[in-house]
């Protein structure tokens, strides 16, 4: 099944976005009359009758509508730290968007090597995964955020907090310490690891160390482990 985006949607009439226009129309040749499905990135999973196809117009015909389709059991959120390599980030954005997340922070750490990030380019590979994954939520990308100021601000009071890091010291596993139906936020620091005070501070704020493993991870794999094990969890 090929699966388009749209938000513009206004009683039973969608118009897909000129990419996804061009896409339906021209690289899938569908025409008017052509039944197609969509999703609005905020759980809505529709079918339409496609009724005015040009090279960037696409206008559907809504003919059927699921809402809450797929709606996660709990919120997800990983705070990651921007790989150097900005591609590193960019597979965890789409592997964790296809196995399931719902809020993703890049976060600014002490050690990090990357300090800038396109919000919008990681936007678009997150929206292409929920579609090849057959999802209707998008899940929610975060400006670049500060670590202290991301520790100060986020509110957690809702969310069971945990911060993977390398730093000597015995931690339980994550997957024997987090629990199923429980909203989770998890912290995964940048190559350098977390520094000794980043650590400090999580934890002054009832975050809970927690170890990935035995193997030293990458910063991507670390996330997307951690979002894997929290599915499995839920599953």
């Amino acid at each position: 099944m090929n699966l388009f985006f749209t938000d513009n949607i206004e009683e039973n009439i969608a118009i897909l976005p000129d990419d996804e226009a061009r896409h339906c129309t021209q690289s899938l040749r569908k025409k008017v009359g052509d039944t197609i499905h969509f999703v609005d990135g905020k759980g809505g999973f529709y079918a339409g009758e496609i009724i005015e196809a040009s090279r960037k117009r696409c206008e559907v015909r809504i003919i059927e509508n699921q809402q809450n389709y797929g709606q996660p059991d709990v919120h997800l959120h990983i705070a990651i730290a921007p790989t150097k390599n900005i591609s590193r980030l960019e597979w965890f954005l789409e592997k964790a968007t296809e196995i399931g997340i719902t809020e993703v922070t890049p976060i600014l750490c002490q050690h990090s090597e990357r300090k800038k990030v396109r919000i919008d380019r990681l936007q678009k590979i997150m929206l292409t995964a929920m579609k090849q994954s057959l999802k209707a939520y998008l899940p929610r990308l975060n400006e670049l955020t500060n670590f202290k100021d991301f520790i100060h601000t986020q509110n957690s009071a809702k969310s069971r907090t945990f911060i993977a890091h390398c730093n000597e010291g015995e931690k339980p596993h994550l997957n024997v310490i987090c629990k199923a139906k429980q909203d989770t936020l998890i912290l995964i620091g940048p190559e350098g690891d977390f520094s000794p005070e980043e650590v400090a501070l999580a934890l002054q704020h009832q975050y809970e160390a927690v170890s990935l493993g035995k193997s030293r991870l990458r910063t991507e794999t670390a996330g997307l482990a951690a979002c894997h094990i929290i599915n499995l969890v839920n599953d």
